[in-house]
């Protein structure tokens, strides 16, 4: 079942007189622009442009309720659905003074897609419908023109058999180069009626070769290209388009049929699409292209390149002067297009994207749309539009989807160079990067720090023992993981670009290559990756900085004064800790202590504690650890300078801080003098069949408290030792990890602040003052019993984090480093509607959440709550958390400036809902005390 069938099937099918198809024209209009959700965006446009008395050509639409039918009976109709077109194809014979099907004046219709939100070239279309080898006769008589008729009758041909009976249109493109080969001819238009009425018959003939037949009755033709467009909803491409832009295909697709109306009837034609405002920039001036004697489809397929629609854009390609333009070759209908567009802008207050044709000198829009744009242009256009008054702030914050700020935070790929795309993983983190292949963490320190050269780090799947080499790495690419992986987290946190799940390619690392697509890349070629689409692409491309100017900082003002939710960060260090303040951060949500053991400067001692056989042994390894983190930790908290800061006791199980390879061990047995065999044997003790769910987090704690202990003294100390040397505020709050039983994080919380005030008293002392440090004690809700006992957890932890990369885990029973295999498979058979550890499952971990908040906030009512796993910088993840009523969500540097607008976009749509709520109550109550006062009346009358 399509996921169109899936949510349809909920609501009781239409049946009987219920209306499933919509005219429009100068007689009547059905339909409304309020309607995308039943008309589609392109149907709903249409129909409001119709009202608003432009120049559309008349037609109806089918609504998406039958595409919902479609799906859910075996691609069949409602049985009053045929009725319904023939009426509507009456009336558009009637607005035309045409006939459909008519040997001597045919009415000819394009057949177009429209979905509720804007798929641009995703699915199919038809033109010229209605033609064959009579009516083609009849278009010559009223036209006068046979070169015309034939090429339109060519053009229809070659597409309906492209887009309804599967056949590939190349077949037909060959045929038609090979013909303006023969004849000399450059240009389509240089062929003669005569050589466009051969190309039609061996159009046919390829047809019939293929076991197909084309339809020469009109009225088979048009259901033919109903059901072709229908199907289209589900394409590949189609579902693709969704998923990267987080379209749901709840709704499915309208189709709207259209008398035709020609840009290729000679030389006062045209055809041509116009945005009023530069798409790219944002810039308020009129942009577009047009082709002279064309149509729709050869500006779309750049079968001919157009020309700048206006004088002013001509001077700025150099390709053209200013009598190419419309402007200056058809100055009439250019001038009343200058005219619609600004109408079209005023009333949708939304830079629009127009789809024209000029026909014998008279215009006709096919299209309006609110026009893609870049970030920037977002922005820019957003912010200039409440300057000139045409929308409100709260409008421009709802108008920019968060999701567009990556593209300004991050570097990306020049979008006109010509790619050779060699594989496709997950964007784990987005930016590109371009560099030479290496597949070890060490070589890619040696060549990036030693060499000077930009690597790209090559990996099945990272370790935290390869942080060395990713810090280094222009970018990095694996084979395994999702979007939560080691690999994707980490990258994220240091801003470096990441494709994860890269299952398509296959890594040698003895022979130091990967093979992609059949292309064998060796350690030194370049490649490219691009983490915000997941390409893996062949070679250098050219890559443009991030910028971002005043509109950026005027917007995310707007965006500050509205949101309730406070966004913090995911920071290990200093650096990435100044980095998120820089874009907004209020505090850091997660420090991960285990990230700062990873330095080559560190790992022997942590090595050393983990591995030591004694007690002894490891307090003397961890007094090496102690002031390696006391520093860390000043370094942070002098970064965030008084804001909050969550510190995660270490988590990890133990077996990834040491070597796996027999030369490492033996390293390190030297450096411990112990056996190589003992050491061999403590390695193998540590190993773990799920270590995800083995001896970590508290558990660790509660084992080795003493690991516990160094920590949470590393932490007071360091803020003892600046509140010593500065007045300034620091909010350490100790976090414990993976709690599961309140008895687990009273044991484990009372070793912390044990130790908190042994340290304080210590301080204390010797400054011989009673020092005051503000320092809480909390844990993290990543198990789902910890959720489902939140109200008992909640009397031993001032606060709650929730870590949702590892509640959705064990709430899903999914490997989040290995389900990047096959949660493709389940989202394209519509198991899952999203990968749950990109978008936060509201219906399952969401209500886990839900009840734990609930049942948190009952026990303790200022428990302080937030979310720290990686859907915090995730825009409607954000939202849920908004509607928890969670204190702060937690994000990765790069991602802070999107969560701060996804919580002040989750604050006015929650306020909205607030408001209309309010008003609804108000009037049910103002209803109920006319209905009272009434009823008084009659009673003291009857009395």
């Amino acid at each position: 079942m399509s996921k169109t069938s899936k949510k349809s099937s909920k609501k009781k099918s239409p049946t009987g007189k219920h209306k499933f198809v919509f005219s429009f024209g100068s007689s009547k209009v059905e339909g409304k622009g309020t309607q995308k959700d039943l008309l589609g965006g392109k149907g709903a446009n249409l129909h409001e442009m119709t009202l608003l008395e432009l120049p559309v050509p008349s037609g109806f639409t089918l609504s998406t309720e039958v595409c919902s039918w479609f799906y859910e009976n075996q691609k069949t109709y409602p049985s009053t659905l045929k009725k319904q077109v023939q009426t509507a194809i009456a009336r558009l014979e009637k607005e035309m003074g045409k006939k459909f099907g008519d040997n001597n004046d045919p009415l000819l219709v394009s057949v177009r897609s429209g979905a509720p939100v804007s798929m641009p070239g995703m699915m199919d279309t038809v033109l010229n419908l209605g033609l064959n080898d009579k009516t083609v006769q009849g278009l010559i008589k009223q036209s006068g023109d046979a070169r015309f008729s034939y090429d339109s009758y060519r053009r229809f041909v070659s597409m309906y058999a492209d887009v309804v009976l599967g056949i590939h249109s190349s077949y037909f493109e060959s045929v038609l180069e090979e013909m303006k080969a023969n004849k000399g001819c450059e240009q389509d238009t240089e062929l003669s009626a005569d050589d466009l009425a051969e190309l039609v018959l061996e159009f046919k003939n390829i047809i019939l070769s293929e076991g197909k037949i084309f339809p020469e009755d009109p009225m088979d033709q048009l259901w033919g290209a109903i059901s072709a467009v229908f199907n289209s909803w589900m394409n590949p491409r189609a579902i693709t388009y969704r998923q990267l832009n987080n379209i749901s295909s709840v709704y499915g697709t309208a189709v709207n049929i259209q008398a035709m109306v020609f840009g290729n009837m000679g030389n006062d034609c045209s055809t041509g699409v116009a945005f009023t405002r530069d798409p790219s920039s944002g810039e308020r001036k009129f942009f577009g292209e047009y082709l002279i004697n064309a149509q729709g489809e050869d500006v779309v397929a750049g079968v001919r390149t157009p020309m700048p629609i206006n004088k002013e854009s001509c001077l700025e390609n150099s390709q053209y002067t200013s009598k190419d333009s419309m402007e200056f070759l058809m100055p009439k209908a250019y001038k009343k297009l200058v005219t619609l567009y600004k109408k079209l802008e005023k009333h949708y207050c939304d830079m629009q994207d127009i789809e024209f044709t000029v026909e014998k000198g008279r215009l006709f829009l096919l299209q309006t749309r609110s026009g893609k744009r870049t970030a920037q242009a977002a922005l820019r256009i957003a912010v200039d539009m409440v300057k000139e008054r045409l929308i409100s702030k709260k409008d421009a914050l709802l108008r920019v989807q968060p999701e567009q700020l990556d593209q300004l935070l991050h570097p990306c790929l020049d979008p006109d160079f010509k790619k050779e795309v060699i594989a496709k993983g997950l964007p784990a983190s987005p930016g590109a990067s371009v560099g030479q292949v290496v597949f070890d963490p060490d070589t890619a320190q040696e060549w990036a720090e030693d060499l000077g050269r930009k690597v790209v780090l090559v990996r099945v799947e990272t370790s935290p023992e390869d942080i060395h080499g990713m810090s280094c790495s222009e970018g990095i690419l694996t084979t395994r993981g999702g979007m939560t992986s080691h690999a994707a987290v980490v990258a994220r946190g240091m801003g470096r670009c990441c494709v994860s799940g890269c299952g398509s390619i296959a890594v040698n690392y003895e022979k130091k290559e990967f093979i992609a697509d059949g292309v064998t890349i060796k350690e030194g070629d370049y490649i490219t990756i691009d983490g915000s689409s997941g390409d893996v692409i062949l070679g250098k491309v050219p890559v443009k900085p991030a910028s971002v100017d005043g509109t950026f900082a005027k917007l995310m003002s707007w965006a500050d004064a509205v949101r309730k939710l406070k966004i913090r960060t995911n920071a290990d260090n200093a650096e990435d800790s100044k980095l998120a303040r820089s874009f907004g951060a209020e505090g850091i949500g997660l420090c991960r202590t285990e990230h700062m053991f990873f330095d080559v400067d560190r790992i022997d001692a942590v090595r050393e504690m983990i591995l030591s056989s004694t007690y002894e042994g490891r307090l003397s390894a961890l007094d090496k650890i102690l002031p390696m983190q006391r520093e860390d930790f000043k370094k942070i908290f002098q970064a965030m300078n008084g804001l909050p800061v969550t510190v995660r006791l270490l988590d990890p199980p133990l077996h990834e801080f040491v070597p796996q390879k027999d030369d490492e061990l033996k390293k390190l047995a030297e450096k411990m003098s112990v056996s190589f065999g003992e050491l061999k044997r403590k390695v193998e003790e540590l190993h773990e069949f799920n270590p995800m769910l083995g001896h970590r987090g508290c558990r660790l704690g509660i084992s080795f408290p003493e690991i516990y202990r160094t920590q949470v003294r590393a932490i007071i100390e360091a803020v003892c030792e600046l509140k010593m040397n500065d007045a300034m505020v620091i909010k350490p709050e100790i976090m414990i990890p993976l709690v599961g039983d309140w008895r687990e994080l009273k044991i484990v919380g009372d070793i912390c602040r044990k130790e908190a005030s042994d340290v304080i008293e210590e301080y204390s002392r010797q400054t011989g003052k009673k020092l005051k440090i503000q320092y809480s004690v909390g844990t993290m809700i990543e198990l789902p019993r910890a959720a489902l006992t939140a109200g008992e957890i909640a009397k031993y932890g001032e606060f709650f984090s929730f870590g949702t990369n590892d509640l959705t885990q064990t709430t899903y029973g999914l490997s989040r480093d290995d389900s990047g295999k096959f949660l493709k498979d389940y989202i394209e058979n519509n198991i899952y509607e999203n990968d749950p550890f990109a978008k936060l499952d509201q219906s399952g971990v969401g209500l886990l959440l839900d009840f734990a908040v609930k049942q948190g906030r009952k026990t303790r009512p200022d428990l302080k709550l937030g979310i720290c796993g990686e859907h915090g910088g995730e825009p409607s993840s954000v939202e849920f958390c908004h509607k928890l009523g969670l204190d702060y969500v937690s994000c990765s540097p790069y991602r802070v400036p999107i969560a701060r607008l996804a919580a002040a976009q989750a604050a006015l749509k929650f306020d909205e809902v607030k408001g209309v709520r309010s008003r609804v109550k108000k009037t049910k109550d103002k209803k109920k005390k006319v209905i009272k006062r009434t009823s008084k009346r009659a009673r003291r009358k009857n009395t």
